[in-house]
Formats: C-alpha cells, structure tokens, sequence
C-alpha cells in the first residue's frame, strides 16, 4: 500500500506536477490557491461581472461559471473582456457538465475549463447495466473519441483543464463495475487522466468532491495512491465538499473533509461550497489555509517505523476498538465534554448553553439532543441538583469534597499524579508531543477505569495525537480516549475551523470516544462550543442529533432562490433528528445526491421542484409554492416525522 501523502508525522506538501491556469501556478509547492463559484445566471453578461469582482476583491484566484449550453460557453467572452477591461486578470473556469460541444468553445475563451467525468460522455439513469469487458473497452474507445478533441483545443490554446469527479455523479456504468464508492470515483477520473496523459497533455488539476467528508477523504487519499503507484507522478488537488449546506454547519463539513487532507499536506486549491453568497466562501478558505502558514517548522514528531503496516486503513473506516468505561467507549457513540472552567459560579441557568433547561415551576430537567453528557467545572461543586444524564469532571482535590461521587469524576494533570482513589471513573490529561516508548508503557499500565484526555502540545497537533493513538493500537492499549482540542485563536470563525480541523481528522479516520473543545476566555462562547462539538460528530457521521442537509452552493444553473428555499426548509424540518434533506438547484448532482439522503428536493425547471424518496423519483414538476408542504407530506408518509412538541 502506497502512503498518500508524504509523511503522516511530518508536515510536508505532496508534491505534484505544476499548472498554468493564465499566469496562475497552482502545485509544485505553489501556496495554495482559493476559489469560488459564481450564482449568476451566465447570460447576465453585467451581473457575472460584478459578483466575479466581489469575489476577486474578497481574495479568489479563481473564479469559476457556469457553461451548460453553447450559448452560456460562448457569453463568457464578453465577460472576460469586460472584466480585462476594469483591470482584473483573474482566471476565468468554465463549468461543464452535460455538453461537450460546450467544453470546447470555452476552451478557446477561459484559462480553465472543468469536466465531469461522470456526465461529460456518460449518462446517469440510475440502471444497473452489466458490461462484459470487451464491451467495457469499447466504451473506453468512445470517451476517448468523445474527449480527445477538447485536450487537443486545450493544448492549442494553453487551456488548463479540471478532471472533477463528483459523488453523486458517477455515471451508471461505473456504478456497474465500481459501485457507490469512492474506488469508483478514482477510476472514474483516472479513465479520462490516462487520455490525456496518452496525448501528453498534463495541464490538469483533478478533484474528489463528496457531501459526506468520509467518502471524500477516502476518495483523494485513493487518487493520491493511484497517481503514484500507476503514473509515478501526482497531479495538483482541488479540494472541497460539494453540498455542504449553509452556516456552522457548512462551515463544520468543508473544514473537516478539506482540512483534514491539508493535515497532511495534500491539496494545491481549495473551494468551500456554502449555499450563501459566494464571496462569504473566502474567509472561510483563509481561516483554513492560515493554520499551515507557520506549520513547517513543528517540533519533531517521532516517525512511524512501516507507515505500510498501519494499524490502520486510510482508505476504509474502522472505528477504533476501545473498551467501555461507563458511557465512554466501546460501541458507544462519542461523548461531548463542555468546559465550563471560566464561568465563576456555575448556575443551572448556565446550563442552557450545554444542552439543559431547568423549568422552575415544575422542578424538571429539559434536554435537548444537543445536550452535552460531561461538564468541566475545575474546582466547583455545583450548589444544585444535576439533570439525570448530566456527569461533572473536576480537578482530583475538588472531588475528594463532593458528596454525589458517581455525578463527580476526578482529572488528573498527568499519569504521574493519578491517585488510587475509589472513583469509578477517572480522566488524566495526556500530551500527545510527549510520544516515547515510556508513555505507551504507562498508558498500558493504566487500570481499566481510566479515560485519557489527549490533547497536544506541537503545532502539528493533530499528527501527534495520531501518531500517539497509531502506538495504542500497536500496543493493544484499548483503554477509550477523549479528544481534546485546544484553541488560543481569538475569534468564533477561527475556532470553529480549528477544533473542526483537529478533531474531525481523526474522527473520519475512527479515532476517539468523546471531544472536549476548549477557547480562549472571550472568545468562543459555551453555547457556541457546545454546537460546534455536535457539529463536528455531525459531519463525520461519529453521532447524529440533528437533521442533515446536504445543500448546493447555487450557481448558473440554480432553478429557485437556493438560499430562501433552504432556510425555509430548515424552518419546518431541523427538529427531525438523523433525517437527511438534500437540497439541490438542478439535476447536475442532484439526484446523485439523493443517494445518500432521505428525501431530496430538486429544481427541475423554473419554478419546479421534483421530490425524492432516496433516489427514486416522487413526485415531478411541482409548483415551488406547495413543494415545501408536499416534502412534509412525503416524511410523514414515510414514517420519519415528528411533530414539535
């Protein structure tokens, strides 16, 4: 097994051939470029102007619209002109999808033009098609036939291209051989790679986009391999989960799958899809590439001695094996730890942030699905009655003083100072940068009542904690371990990328029992902390409590007011807990996507929506003015909903 990046202790970039998109390099060590999306219609020739300059102004490299047609390929000549003519020289991507008549007039016109191999040649009917494999080469020989023409324009006219292999795209004869998954998603990319590469054209930049971060992760890891094993060289990464959604939660799921390659080093470009005005998009790719900024230069990690006999598949999920220590491991879901230290005198009004609600006139507890399951509270004994499942950890001279010691847990600085106590359950900080033989010997010699804190004093974080639990499971240590995120950033943004970043590395890669995120006093709030913890569980499908939407960023191509829609959606359904919505502006990847959600709501004409139960059409052309309340009627009608109490 190729690794696929260049080292999993050492921060390093993967080095890949190097792009000219116009006077643009992307790979070869070049910093990373961002980019977004336009939302315009490509005919608005004026209004693709101006929001392409509020992109530019707002920090994109690239600038990426729509082409479905012909007619939208050839419009973006007077908008480039125009935009040359104001002074902006950014590099223009032409999107493609469906028309490859439409890829080749763009070609001539933009620096970049974006293929989808899934739907460029291919068709996507959801029919399980069987191929012998004469008939599968034959089909081969018709995308090169199909293809060649538009990498013989791009050669001509020094057009870069993207080779962008969407999840919810891969077309029915992939699916046939390769099924749902992201070795499909490689192979998908890699037959159209070897064309080009056949013409000796390697203008390329190739991407694995996924709504799930898990599938997306696996997908570029597998690519990376690919590359090396097949071709001996890499091509450049574009980065990005496709459909994130809008808000924390879109934020959560782009830092965690684009993040956690960038860990690693792998990734020359990278796009943040949110359903919001798309030059929102860019601070968020900002507070993403700013962690790497200093990250070259961490303390030595110690290396893995065979980096190809992990413990371990980066291409597969497996959950970690841990034992159970009360509800703390095992089969369990990951525990939430709120870290309350900085609040003075604990107050069961202060407990609304976490999750808990205390009605007075009744003497009861209200928990919502969000409610966290530990509080930190440093010395405090709270003066108050706690929620059933509410659990208190608190420093080991506090706890020797509490009364109720199966709500109060003692936490030791360090194993050195772990006391024989008659605790049922223990935690004790752990410094991942502190990695030795020695530290693997006393977490083994731990008894089975104790819950490592593992956190990490080297900037390269999370590959310290990863190489310390990577020695756990040589060692057979099983003992659950909480993760534990420290930020001293000074603003919400930036944390949220951070423990998002951090922790859902490692999540996706089926490490950790629980999550304890700490900020800097005045900059996150609890509440604030306390949604993200849940978020990141969320995202990397470790514990669900809330519905998920899987949302398009909108684009040329959007049917309705994207953006309106979901939040009028959210509105009616955010209380249906693991129910998934997609919400998608066409057909592009939208009943790919459907795949991977409950229901889908699909524009499939102006002012028309079609529903999806799975990826099996419902109901088609209905009015966007009854669809809302039709998608309420589907849920019930399939047994998932819920009124709101």
């Amino acid at each position: 097994m190729q690794l696929y990046c260049p080292s999993l202790t050492k921060y390093e970039r993967l080095a890949t051939l190097e792009v000219k998109v116009g006077d643009l390099i992307i790979g070869n060590n070049h910093p990373i470029r961002i980019q977004t999306m336009t939302t315009t219609d490509t005919m608005d020739t004026m209004g693709t102007v101006e929001q392409s300059i509020r992109c530019i102004e707002a920090g994109a490299e690239l600038v990426r619209i729509t082409a479905p047609s012909i007619k939208e390929a050839q419009n973006l000549l007077p908008i480039k002109n125009e935009l040359r003519k104001r002074g902006y020289t950014t590099p223009l991507v032409a999107d493609i999808h469906f028309t490859p008549n439409a890829a080749e007039v763009a070609a001539r016109i933009v620096e970049k033009v974006r293929v989808n191999p899934g739907n460029y040649i291919d068709k996507k009917k959801f029919e399980l098609l069987e191929y012998t494999d004469a008939e599968y080469l034959e089909e081969i020989d018709r995308i090169r036939d199909r293809f060649t023409p538009l990498v013989n324009i791009c050669k001509e006219y020094g057009t870069a291209m993207r080779i962008g292999t969407n999840h919810g795209s891969l077309s029915d004869r992939i699916m046939s051989r390769y099924g749902d998954t992201p070795m499909g998603m490689v192979e998908s990319a890699m037959e159209f790679l070897r064309i080009a590469e056949d013409l000796h054209y390697r203008n390329i930049v190739l991407s694995m986009k996924a709504s799930n971060p898990q599938v997306m992760v696996q997908a570029y890891r597998l690519l990376v391999s690919t590359m090396q094993q097949e071709l001996g060289h890499c091509y450049p990464l574009h980065l990005g989960v496709t459909e994130a959604g809008d808000g924390e939660d879109g934020r959560i799921k782009s830092a965690a799958g684009i993040g956690t390659l960038l860990e690693d080093g792998v990734g020359d470009t990278i796009r943040v899809s949110l359903t919001e005005d798309p030059e929102l998009e860019l601070p968020v790719c900002r507070d993403l590439l700013r962690r790497y900024s200093q990250r070259a230069g961490h303390a030595p990690i110690t290396p893995i001695a065979d980096p190809e006999k992990l413990p371990y598949s980066p291409f597969q999920f497996t959950k970690r094996e841990s034992a159970a220590i009360g509800n703390i491991g095992g089969k369990q879901v990951p525990v939430v730890v709120a870290d309350l230290r900085h609040i003075s005198a604990i107050t069961p009004k202060d407990l609304e942030a976490v999750g808990y609600q205390y009605d007075e006139a009744t003497d009861k507890w209200n928990i919502s699905d969000g409610a966290a399951d530990y509080i930190y509270t440093a010395d405090q004994i709270l003066p108050f009655a706690l929620p059933g499942t509410l659990q208190v950890i608190t420093g080991y001279e506090t706890w020797q003083s509490a009364e109720d010691k199966s709500k109060y847990h003692p936490y030791f600085q360090d194993i050195a100072s772990l006391a024989n106590t008659p605790a049922s359950l223990r935690f004790v900080q752990v410094d991942a940068a502190q990695y030795s033989e020695g530290l693997l010997a006393s977490l083994k010699g731990l008894p089975d009542n104790v819950v490592p804190v593992i956190a990490s004093g080297n900037a390269h974080a999370m590959a310290s904690v990863r190489r310390l639990l990577i020695g756990m499971m040589e060692q057979k240590i099983t003992l659950p371990v909480i993760l534990q995120s420290n930020s001293t950033l000074q603003n919400a943004d930036e944390d949220l990328i951070h423990f998002s970043t951090e922790t859902g590395a490692l999540l996706l890669d089926g490490f950790g029992d629980g999550l304890w995120l700490t900020a800097a006093e005045g900059s996150s709030s609890p509440a604030t902390i306390n949604n993200v913890a849940f978020g990141i569980l969320q995202a990397t499908r470790s514990r669900i409590s809330k519905t998920e939407y899987i949302s398009c960023p909108s684009c040329g191509r959007t049917l309705f007011d994207l953006q309106e829609t979901t939040a009028r959606i959210r509105a009616v359904t955010n209380h249906l807990k693991g129910v998934k919505i997609a919400i998608m502006g066409c057909i592009v990847n939208g009943p790919g996507e459907m795949a991977d959600a409950d229901f889908g709501y699909v524009g499939s004409g102006v002012g028309k929506i079609t529903l999806y139960r799975g990826k099996e059409v419902v109901k088609r052309g209905l009015s966007s003015d009854v669809a809302v309340t039709e998608l309420i009627n589907l849920i019930r009608d399939n047994g998932m909903w819920v009124d709101v109490k």
